[in-house]
């Protein structure tokens, strides 16, 4: 019987990530587009759409506390990932990183999980894409069919009548607009996403001003959710309760950092792109921890901005400012500032597009590093003779995501994105301390503090609030992503274990390698 548990070898790695010519993917990323690239993924439906999400079913005001514990995991993580991604600069991220260190059946299970990650993530994001655009169009007089924007699974009373969603066909067109777009190239991507990351940073910031005048200090108090808390809509209907143990006070601190932990995904989408950076060594701990500590700064302000203006109880309400509540808050809460509400649209809007490219894109550069390795079909590695993108994995990628954001409510997507991305950050934080002891000589261009094979204080704690996290997010969520994960084992089985490359013994260390692009930095882009 084969071994499940048989590692690829490192020097494998690091010949794939030193390899050149046709079949690899291009290094055209430099540390700024890099760190462009992780705020692109981290400041978007996780800030958005998640920090009101958080505050109605969990957190109340003290969301600005969710934040801060979700981000004291992902400091662990990103460190870990940091010093991965400098040692094996490899498109596939936390699945590549768990191949060599905790073997293939780990490996799959990553990569199985970060499909929840990426795809998800992408879906979830298109379907906040399409609530903003219609309160974009609101304001122009006009809008979209309820029926046309919201899935089959979604209902709703508006103005007394009752709508039954069909279709979200906006969301469905977001993707594939992106996923063409991927198809052209990584660096015209890149660019794309540059331009949006600046516009949607200076909307975060002018929000953050200007609504810490409309600050009303009573929305602030009690600043963790009552365990009797009850919140009835206009009609005196109860549409949501706060009895479990993770829906109020402390233990609503941890569920709340379970939702929102959705917001910080995109600093771990950098190392997805190891294989496409100019100096992988140096720009990859940049990219990866410069983007996490800028968003976690903005995130605690802005979440501390939105609950002041307004109270968290509207945003439990589907009808008040369930969608879209960042508008909301800011049309119903700060007179005079009707035109910011319009701005903050289109910057969302804008901000959400950069979220939805890096998510498909670190998608695509997974199922590119798994096919490559037999576990996925061919198809996913192939890449286009002309724009050197995996072409094929973009367009699979975009029927699969697509259909999810046409017909599946963004709530769902939404947590089970945050379950993908916590598991691969336990497995990643415990992976570096694995190869500590497994490989303690080999070159670490970045090291991670506390982490050494004896003491790894910094593995342990990643692995451990990850944990926590995971077991902070409602129970339907983690039934839904047991039997997603089960059917992963069925695939693996019954096709990853039989296509293995390492399995079959065909595992070759590339012979074209660009040593001086690789060992020797970028001089460049110092």
């Amino acid at each position: 019987m084969a071994n499940v548990f048989a590692k690829k070898p490192l020097a494998v790695l690091l010949g794939e990530a030193n390899s050149t010519g046709h079949g690899t993917l291009q290094r055209t990323l430099g540390a700024g587009n890099l760190v462009a690239l992780g705020v692109g993924a981290i400041i978007g439906a996780g800030l958005f759409v998640r920090t009101a999400a958080a505050a109605a079913q969990a957190s109340g005001p003290g969301v600005t506390l969710a934040f801060i514990l979700a981000a004291f995991g992902c400091v662990f993580a990103g460190l870990c990932y940091a010093e991965f991604a400098a040692m094996i600069p490899i498109a596939g991220s936390a699945y590549t990183y768990a191949y060599t260190t905790m073997g293939e059946l780990v490996a799959w299970i990553i990569g199985w999980a970060l499909i929840m990650e990426y795809a998800l993530g992408a879906a979830t994001v298109s379907i906040a894409w399409s609530e903003y655009l219609n309160k974009l169009l609101e304001t122009f007089g006009t809008g979209i069919p309820y029926a046309l924007c919201h899935s089959p699974l979604e209902r709703a009373v508006i103005d007394g009548v009752a709508q039954q969603g069909v279709i979200n066909l906006p969301a469905l067109l977001i993707i594939v607009a992106l996923s063409l777009l991927l198809v052209k190239g990584t660096q015209e991507s890149a660019m794309f996403n540059a331009v949006i990351v600046v516009l949607k940073v200076l909307i975060v910031i002018v929000f953050i001003g200007v609504g810490w005048q409309f600050i009303d200090p009573a929305n602030h108090t009690p600043y963790l959710i009552p365990a009797d808390a009850v919140v009835k809509n206009a009609a005196g209907e109860v549409v949501r309760t706060y009895e479990g143990w993770n829906k109020h006070g402390w233990g609503g601190i941890l569920g709340g950092a379970g939702i929102v932990f959705f917001a910080f995904i995109g600093f771990d989408a950098v190392s997805t792109a190891a294989q496409e950076a100019r100096n992988p060594k140096r720009d990859m701990p940049i990219g990866i921890l410069g983007s996490l500590a800028l968003c976690t700064v903005l995130y605690i302000l802005f979440g501390h901005v939105l609950t002041g203006v307004a109270n968290w109880r509207e945003f439990a309400d589907p009808a008040v400012g369930g969608e879209a509540s960042v508008s909301y808050a800011i049309s119903a809460h700060m007179t005079g500032y009707g035109w910011l509400a319009t701005a903050v649209t289109v910057g969302i809007l804008l901000g959400f597009t950069s979220v939805m490219l890096v998510m498909l894109m670190g998608q695509s550069r997974v199922f590119f590093s798994m096919a490559k390795d037999g576990l996925m079909p061919r198809a996913f590695s192939e890449l286009h003779p002309r724009f050197n993108t995996p072409y094929k994995s973009n367009l699979i990628l975009m029927v699969f995501v697509g259909l999810f954001a046409a017909f599946v409510p963004g709530n769902l997507a939404g947590d089970l994105t945050s379950f993908g991305t916590l598991l691969a950050f336990v497995l990643v934080s415990l992976g570096v301390w694995i190869m500590r002891k497994s490989d303690p000589d080999q070159p670490r261009p970045f090291r991670a503090p506390l982490s050494s094979a004896s003491f790894p204080l910094v593995p342990i704690m990643g692995a451990l609030v990850c944990s926590a996290l995971i077991i902070g997010l409602d129970v339907a969520t983690l039934e839904v992503a047991a039997i997603w994960m089960v059917l992963g084992f069925i695939v693996y089985f019954l096709y990853g274990k039989r296509n293995s490359m390492l399995q079959k013994g065909v595992v070759v260390v590339p012979t074209e390698i660009d040593e001086e692009a690789f060992i020797k930095p970028d001089k460049d882009n110092l």
